[in-house]
C-alpha cells in the first residue's frame, strides 16, 4: 500500500471514529433541511439529484467544503459529503469534521477521488458517511 493509500485508509477510518466522540447538531432527516442551508444546486453548476449521491444542501459559507446533507428521491437523509482537496492531503493539514451527525448510525464511509466539477474545480476526494446499506447507496439515480 503506498504512503498516500494508508493515509487515505486512515483518514477514513478516522471519521468513523470521529462520528461518536466529537460534538454534533442533530440531522435534518427529510428535505429540505431548513436553517441556512441552500440546493447545491442553487450554488453551483450541478444537478439537483447527483448520481449517486442525491439531493444535495449546504450551507453556504461551508461550500465548497461541505458538510453536505445528502437525501434520496423521498426526502430522506441517506448521507453526508464532506469534499478534501487534494493538495491537504499533500499537505498533511489536519482535518476536522465539522457537525458529524451523531443521532444516526453510519452504515459504511466512501472515499471517492474527483478530478474536479462545477463549484469545486480542484481535485479532491469526497468522503461520504453513509447512513444507508450498500445496496440502497449504489441505487440513488
Amino acid at each position: 500500500m503506498t504512503r498516500l493509500g494508508a493515509r487515505l485508509t486512515a483518514l477514513g477510518l478516522g471519521f468513523v471514529i470521529l462520528i461518536g466522540v466529537t460534538g454534533s447538531v442533530p440531522a435534518q432527516r427529510t428535505a429540505p433541511p431548513g436553517g441556512a442551508y441552500r440546493q447545491v444546486s442553487e450554488l453551483a453548476g450541478l444537478p439537483d439529484f447527483v448520481r449517486g449521491l442525491g439531493r444535495l444542501y449546504v450551507e453556504p459559507d461551508r461550500f465548497p467544503k461541505g458538510p453536505y446533507l445528502g437525501y434520496d428521491r423521498q426526502g430522506q437523509l441517506v448521507n453526508t459529503v464532506y469534499m478534501v482537496p487534494v493538495k491537504d492531503f499533500q499537505g498533511h493539514q489536519r482535518f476536522e469534521a465539522p457537525e458529524p451527525v451523531r443521532d444516526l448510525a453510519v452504515d459504511h464511509v466512501d472515499m471517492l477521488y474527483d478530478a474536479g466539477h462545477p463549484g469545486f474545480p480542484e481535485p479532491h476526494y469526497d468522503v461520504i458517511l453513509w447512513f444507508i446499506p450498500k445496496t440502497q447507496a449504489s441505487a440513488l439515480r
